[in-house]
């Protein structure tokens, strides 16, 4: 086991309270505001950084993508309108509009970028749901209670990045195989990535990152962002990344390498 492997280990097992899935997830609404910056609190803040380079050496590779929606049950609808997605992959230049310009190279503009849910500091999502359904947790992680979903989309209206998905069917009749382990929707409400907040409960990485280690492709990394000593940290220190769409001020924290 590597160091940056044991390091999440120890992190995640101490945030297992926090994290559980049978314990209350505390809400970012009424506690410290709607969207607000989250005060000093101990316990991690959960970060990605994803290499884009690397990411793009294996020419066409979805791996991190099927694990995900398979461990999700995310259903693979025939009609791209109502397709629901937890992380896919979107050319640079439509993840990064702003950070384009006459003189981009091709490569660049054209290069498969993963997205998925950016997790802000300040999600403008948590701060439109009427009946809190989405909030952000003391991981900063923003989750989703589909129980309280009413499908009226003012968070979908609200996030700027497009990373959540409604569900304008029953999605199980289209997914392959479901699993027992993790609930499925229904119709009539909203999902999206959640950074895998059920296996980070038990200690592990979320399926995207472990899937990606995997195949030996290492193109993404996760960790703890307040841990100067994690390997995002590191890598933020030591790599120039960029977020997307900056000059919104959400805070993503989904970091990339280009």
């Amino acid at each position: 086991m590597d160091e940056s492997r044991r390091k999440f280990l120890k992190i995640a097992g101490a945030s297992v309270l926090g994290l559980g899935l049978g314990a209350r997830v505390p809400r970012a609404i009424g506690q410290h505001g709607q969207g607000a910056a989250r005060p000093e609190i101990a316990g991690p803040r959960w970060a990605m950084v994803i290499d884009t380079e690397k990411c793009m050496r294996e020419h066409g590779c979805t791996k991190c993508i099927d694990a995900c929606h398979d461990i999700h049950n995310v259903p693979e609808l025939p009609d791209a309108e109502h397709e629901v997605k937890w992380i896919w992959k979107e050319p640079y230049y439509d993840a990064f509009p702003t950070q384009v310009h006459e003189y981009t190279e091709d490569s660049l503009r054209e290069r498969p970028t993963l997205v998925l849910c950016n997790h802000c500091e300040r999600p403008p999502c948590v701060r439109v749901c009427p009946t809190q359904a989405t909030f952000k947790n003391e991981q900063g992680l923003v989750m989703m209670d589909q129980h309280r979903c009413i499908g009226c989309r003012y968070c979908i209206a609200a996030c700027p990045y497009g990373s959540r998905s409604f569900n304008w069917r029953d999605p199980r009749p289209y997914i392959d195989g479901i699993r027992e382990d993790y609930p499925t929707r229904t119709r009539g409400v909203v999902e999206k990535c959640n950074f895998c907040a059920e296996r980070l409960a038990v200690g592990k990485l979320p399926a995207c990152v472990e899937a990606c280690h995997e195949a030996r492709i290492g193109a993404m990394a996760f960790g703890d962002v307040s841990d100067p000593h994690s390997e995002v940290s590191e890598l933020l220190r030591t790599r120039h990344t960029i977020r997307r769409k900056p000059g919104l001020g959400t805070a993503p924290h989904i970091f990339y390498i280009v």
